[in-house]
């Protein structure tokens, strides 16, 4: 069971920094310095893996590789791989969103001349990188590279391509064909596990824990998919049968249809489920405990037919249970695993969180329908963790803001917020204070709040709006504004509540 803690959501894209997005340079290592001050010991971060098109880090295009957008260019230069001039040339002077079109442009060209500038002992490095990890990298490093050689294709239209590839055992061959690029891909895969190897240190040794985020899903468009076909419940064309979403709920009348390939739990099943055994391990090389995204998949997932225009058309089908995560907490143990209880939950999900022992998820900004709801702080159990609001909610001001006026006064008063105008943001806000505070006096033994709600700030800085594809992931915060965060109220509502 987790002890009596606190934390902050700030994924890694949302840290200040001259170069676009956050990276894992020295503002990472003074987020780390900012959560030890305010009394708190965990510090949330979203996926880290390679984003789609739409920059979400939860249609990654792998299961294991890391976003090379996080690699910070200052440490490169510092190991003499970079310019000056070529460091200048890749800042970006907005601080306040990620540049996404810019790191498109810009990244990739500025890493591979990093990568021309190796020596024979960082390839003997990154060359024992690539054996240690070639269950995963060698597959990603060859799709990725028969990806890049189709730009401006549909997938569909080169797929085959990739599949006939790998079905006829031409890989070696490809291999030799693509060396150059391959070896590139491993350069940056190794330089992004490197870095972040230094900043998850660091913050061990201050006693801040790592809490990562695993994806449930994998993109149809990954490596994972091409590599590991018969894992997937897909037809013998390799197009899905069905596909995951979840039913009509709070953030969709319609439901969400996701796209995502389902997984063959049977097939899986036979090798006793090897590839997410692996998957795991990964994962707690990069965090010390894991959110399971939508875990109630594992008891039974929401299975959407291809052609379905959205979710509501939708089945339930049983999910691999406890023959699943019996194998996973005796191989891992059970104490580094958070269950993403949200959504739709039934019985069934009830029960294999019992089982498993996993703490679950608590959102206030669920719990005020007027009814003794389970995301109210004072039903909280102890084994759980709770939040103001996660990365797919509103910023607490900008709940409020939303708000009916009764429910608001509902909200209000069950937080006893005693003064000040509710409506004012900023980082003395008197509502969203009052809201932490209470979240805080509750019986959960970890509670979250998202770096926004330390200050204050409303719906324009929200990171993703659900089942919304355009215009989410961009929020990043300004190294003033995180000065400006009122550290001494928050380490004195950490110490009053022996968190």
């Amino acid at each position: 069971m987790l002890k009596r803690n606190s934390g902050t959501l700030l994924h890694i894209s949302s840290l200040p920094g001259d170069f676009g997005i956050g990276t894992f340079g020295k503002n990472a290592i003074k987020f780390i310095d900012f959560i030890k001050e305010c009394g708190m010991s965990y510090w949330q971060v979203l996926p880290f893996g390679p984003t789609d098109s739409y920059n979400s880090p939860y249609a990654s295009l792998s299961a294991f590789a890391g976003n090379i957008n996080f690699i910070d260019p200052e440490e490169l230069f510092e190991e003499g791989l970079l310019t000056n001039d070529e460091l200048n040339s890749v800042k970006y002077a907005n601080p306040y969103t990620a540049a996404f079109e810019f790191l498109n442009l810009t990244k990739i060209p500025l890493l591979y001349k990093a990568f021309t500038r190796i020596d024979g002992k960082l390839k003997a490095e990154i060359k024992a990188f690539s054996e240690e990890n070639k269950s995963w990298l060698k597959d990603y490093a060859l799709y990725t590279v028969i990806k890049e050689a189709n730009l401006g294709k549909e997938w569909y239209e080169w797929e085959d391509e990739a599949l006939k590839l790998h079905q006829e055992a031409a890989i070696e061959e490809a291999y030799v064909k693509y060396r150059d690029t391959i070896e590139f891909i491993e350069f940056m895969q190794y330089i992004f596990y490197k870095q972040w190897a230094k900043i998850k240190a660091y913050a061990n040794e201050l006693g801040v824990k790592i809490f990562g985020d695993l994806p449930m899903y994998i993109s149809l468009n990954s490596s994972d998919v091409w590599a590991n076909k018969k894992m997937f419940d897909l037809n013998d064309d390799g197009k899905p049968n069905c596909v995951a979403g979840v039913p009509p709920d709070y953030f969709s009348a319609e439901g969400q249809k996701w796209g995502n390939p389902l997984y063959n739990w049977a097939e899986m099943k036979k090798d006793g489920y090897t590839w997410w055994m692996n998957r795991l391990e990964s994962s707690f090389l990069l965090y010390d405990v894991v959110r399971i995204d939508h875990f109630r998949a594992f008891s039974a997932y929401w299975s959407v037919p291809v052609e379905a225009p959205t979710a509501v058309t939708g089945k339930w089908i049983d999910g691999p249970g406890m023959d699943f995560f019996g194998k996973v907490i005796d191989k891992f143990g059970g104490d580094r695993i958070i269950a993403e209880d949200l959504g739709i939950i039934d019985d069934g999900v009830i029960k294999l969180i019992e089982d498993t022992g996993f703490p679950c998820m608590r959102v206030m900004q669920f719990g005020f329908d007027f009814t003794d709801n389970m995301h109210l702080p004072h039903n909280h159990p102890r084994n759980s963790v709770a939040y103001t609001g996660t990365h797919d909610n509103n910023t607490a001001l900008g709940y409020l803001w939303e708000a009916t006026p009764e429910e608001r006064a509902y909200v209000l008063d069950y937080c006893n917020f005693s003064g000040g105008d509710w409506a004012v943001g900023g980082f003395y806000n008197t509502s969203v204070k009052a809201m932490i505070k209470t979240l805080w006096s509750s019986p959960a033994n970890l509670c979250i709040v998202p770096v926004q709600d330390l200050c204050g700030f409303g719906k324009d800085t929200k990171m993703n709006v659900p089942g919304v594809p355009n215009g989410n992931w961009a929020f990043r915060i300004s190294e003033e504004q995180l000065e400006n965060i009122d550290t001494k109220w928050i380490k004195n509502l950490n110490k009053t509540y022996h968190r």
